[in-house]
């Protein structure tokens, strides 16, 4: 078990991306010229995640983006922001960050409708979140025009720490003040 446990951590260690656990379960079979199981896998992850809750680690192994991944504890959490945003020379921008959401929440959705919602010109952003590889190309709509269609990649899992769109924050999640017409406050 511990060898298994070697190799899972080797190969989620040397990926940029997380590992889809099929994948790791068909890289340890070959690798070990024996049958490992999704189970034998799991298993392992788990015993390794209950090792690695210890304080002497800062990382753990975490489910994101349909894979796993070794991410650091959330107790590093201002440390790496820090590090983090002092490396970051490529920030999204404010508009980008809005075509980028309304993609995320309405996907797969035509730039006009992208265009419609913003009340602006979103080609430029659309055309950055596609290099950044946030955003690909869905296929094409059944409208006229045939218009290309857009929707959020795995990188885009990976950038906001998700691993499904359901993770995705919904209205009811924000908290805002009611305003009440008519309503004397006590200030």
């Amino acid at each position: 078990m511990e060898v298994l446990q070697n190799y899972i951590q080797a190969i989620i260690f040397c990926s940029s991306s997380p590992v889809a656990i099929e994948e790791l379960q068909k890289c340890l079979s070959e690798t070990l010229q024996q049958e490992i199981t999704i189970s034998d896998v799991l298993e392992s992850i788990e015993t390794m995640n209950q090792r690695f809750a210890e304080a002497s680690f800062a990382f753990q192994i975490y489910a994101i983006g349909g894979g796993y991944q070794f991410l650091t504890k959330p107790d590093y959490q201002e440390a790496i922001g820090l590090f983090l945003k002092q490396k970051s020379k490529r920030k999204l921008s404010v508009s980008a960050l809005e075509t980028l959401a309304i993609i995320a929440y309405k996907q797969p959705i035509a730039k006009s409708g992208i265009e419609q919602i913003r009340g602006v010109s979103c080609d430029y952003a659309i055309q950055k979140l596609l290099e950044k590889e946030l955003i690909q190309i869905k296929g094409k709509a059944d409208t006229i025009g045939r218009p290309l269609i857009y929707g959020t990649t795995q990188k885009f899992m990976e950038y906001f720490g998700i691993n499904h769109l359901k993770d995705l924050p919904q209205l009811k999640d924000f908290v805002s003040e009611e305003n009440i017409i008519g309503e004397i406050s006590d200030n």
